[in-house]
């Protein structure tokens, strides 16, 4: 295959997949807590190919893996006592059956237990790693600023709000959660702002999120219109390079 087919090839996966990484963050600009995300690319670091009997070589752009933005949401106020936002770098610790996890989506509930919970069931996890147990008998709940619950004059307990050392080190793991990937154990995040009655919106500017999808998909169809062009060109040669003269 020529090498312009197997560069427009490449460039292809590579849009494809940005592709799905757009349409994902416009299909949750309204999830709470959603960060937006983007492609990373890289050049393949083999040695490059050559064409025969040229002098410059031919590089092919490759998946690299996504980067996310972990920027501020903004706040919206719903009221409600169980919803809570972080203002400033942190996440609320939850534990599921796959292990600890982390998220910035604060849209939390009581289960029949008394437990408090994700909107997946999840339990929600004090700075010491248990879980919080609330007793609705002994009235609504008050969440201060720094994470403490309170029912009355009586301490519940306190969210777990952590943030890791490098962010770089969590991966979406569903449902809105993240787990850590490294050995390291994330610490208390202390200048991290707890806001009860409020919920951190996405961070996905739709605007911008559809543009480029426009764009994407733009440059996919120029790439195969390219690639079209180029074997088209091949089979011309070839049966011209075969014509008997």
């Amino acid at each position: 295959m020529d090498n312009a087919l197997y560069v427009g090839l490449s460039r292809q996966m590579t849009l494809r997949r940005e592709l799905d990484i757009v349409a994902n963050n416009i299909a949750n600009a309204n999830t709470t807590g959603f960060k937006v995300e983007q492609l990373m690319v890289r050049t393949e670091p083999a040695k490059p190919a050559r064409t025969d009997g040229g002098t410059n070589p031919v590089k092919f752009v490759l998946d690299d893996g996504v980067a996310r933005d972990f920027s501020q949401g903004a706040l919206t106020q719903t009221g409600g006592d169980l919803d809570v936002a972080i203002e400033g770098k942190g996440f609320f610790k939850v534990s599921t059956a796959g292990g600890e996890r982390y998220t910035r989506d604060g849209r939390f509930t009581m289960s029949p237990e008394g437990k408090l919970v994700t909107q997946n069931g999840a339990a929600v996890l004090d700075e010491s790693g248990g879980e919080i147990n609330v007793d609705p008998i002994k009235g609504p709940l008050s969440i201060g600023h720094d994470g403490t619950i309170t029912q009355g004059l009586e301490r519940v307990g306190k969210l777990g709000v952590v943030v890791p050392t490098d962010l770089a080190s969590f991966r979406k793991d569903g449902d809105n959660l993240y787990r850590n990937t490294t050995n390291d154990t994330p610490q208390q995040a202390p200048s991290a702002i707890v806001h009860q009655g409020m919920l951190e919106a996405s961070n996905v500017q739709a605007i911008t999120q559809i543009t480029k999808l426009i764009e994407v998909s733009r440059a996919y169809e120029s790439v195969a219109k390219m690639m079209d062009q180029t074997s088209e060109l091949s089979r011309s040669a070839v049966e011209r390079m075969g014509k008997v003269q």
